[in-house]
């Protein structure tokens, strides 16, 4: 990817996460309810209220309200959470890391399963298998993550208890953490029960993350991989004696790569908005989870951050798909 197209890429997410910005700053001004109101006393007077008010920057016009805000956002000061009364950005350092690692995992687990479905879906063309794995494809494709999720529960949380149904972590086991990122601290400590404890919790989130992930890569890598198949140098290795299952992982995949990456890209940033409900459903504590806390406090400067964090990460990493498809197909960089 040229130096140009790079700059013209950061160029156009800055003024793609300023609109963003716009976006959610009117709508919160528009939505009913005073955020005030909600975290004052019965016994507050007129005075408290006028206090409160003029600390956020409520008592004043809108569009000066924008330009502060702005103005602070470029600084890096997202504000001060009207609900929790902390600074907007240590909250939610403490809450995206739980997010990130969450939505890796998933991302991981429909990767790989969905990869391999694939495979063998390819190889199992016009056998019994094959209608047999593209209706469960098709149901894993029909049903969305939120009804995944409360189906675990009821299965493996309920009927079936053998994983816990809500947390992160036990508590007791969560001291021994020294940074927000739990995952990769137990792996890079070798701490087995830690991490035992900590992909325990994890393992539903995941599966109902990464489910309707892997059906998409299912049914886009195998169409990709059967085109694949027909091309010359394909049926060439194939004359001279090469097995099915070395052809698609030596011949085939390396050409079906490419498409299945960017549309991997583009399901992994509808992860990221689906952990607001999965997490909730698992009292997973997350940003996504926080997020609705906050809406439901109509905390105005911790939903603008984290909108605007959500933003950035959308933003990200359809940049790292673009550059990673670049660099597998340099045509298509110049195209």
């Amino acid at each position: 990817m040229a130096v140009s197209s790079i700059f013209n890429r950061l160029l156009m997410a800055l003024v793609t996460l300023f609109g963003v910005g716009v976006i959610i700053f009117c709508l919160l001004r528009v939505v009913p309810g005073d955020p005030i109101a909600m975290m004052i006393s019965p016994s507050a007077t007129p005075a408290d209220i006028a206090a409160l008010r003029a600390h956020y920057g409520l008592d004043l016009g809108l569009p000066q309200q924008f330009v502060l805000w702005l103005r602070a956002v470029a600084e890096g000061d997202f504000g001060t959470s009207i609900s929790l009364r902390r600074n907007v950005m240590e909250v939610i350092g403490e809450r995206l890391p739980a997010t990130l690692e969450l939505t890796f995992a998933a991302l991981v687990f429909g990767v790989l399963v969905g990869g391999i479905i694939a495979v063998i879906g390819t190889l199992a063309r016009r056998t019994p298998l094959e209608p047999v794995l593209d209706f469960l494809n098709g149901l894993f494709l029909a049903v969305p993550d939120f009804v995944w999720a409360l189906a675990l529960v009821l299965v493996l949380g309920v009927f079936l208890p053998v994983l816990p149904i809500s947390g992160r972590l036990d508590p007791a086991v969560a001291t021994h953490f020294r940074t927000p990122f739990y995952l990769v601290e137990s792996v890079a400590t070798l701490d087995p029960a830690a991490l035992g404890d900590l992909l325990a919790h994890m393992a539903m989130p995941v599966l109902a993350l990464g489910l309707p992930l892997a059906a998409v890569i299912v049914r886009t890598l195998k169409e990709a991989l059967v085109e694949a198949m027909l091309q010359d140098y394909v049926l060439l290795a194939r004359l001279k004696g090469m097995s099915s299952l070395r052809l698609v992982l030596q011949e085939a995949l390396r050409n079906a790569v490419g498409p299945t990456l960017t549309l991997t890209g583009v399901q992994f940033t509808f992860m990221i908005g689906g952990t607001v409900i999965v997490e909730r459903i698992f009292s997973y504590p997350g940003l996504g989870n926080m997020a609705i806390d906050a809406v439901i406090n109509r905390d105005l400067p911790l939903i603008q951050g984290i909108v605007l964090v959500f933003g950035a990460l959308f933003i990200a990493v359809n940049i790292l798909v673009d550059f990673i498809a670049a660099l597998l197909n340099p045509r298509q960089a110049h195209g």
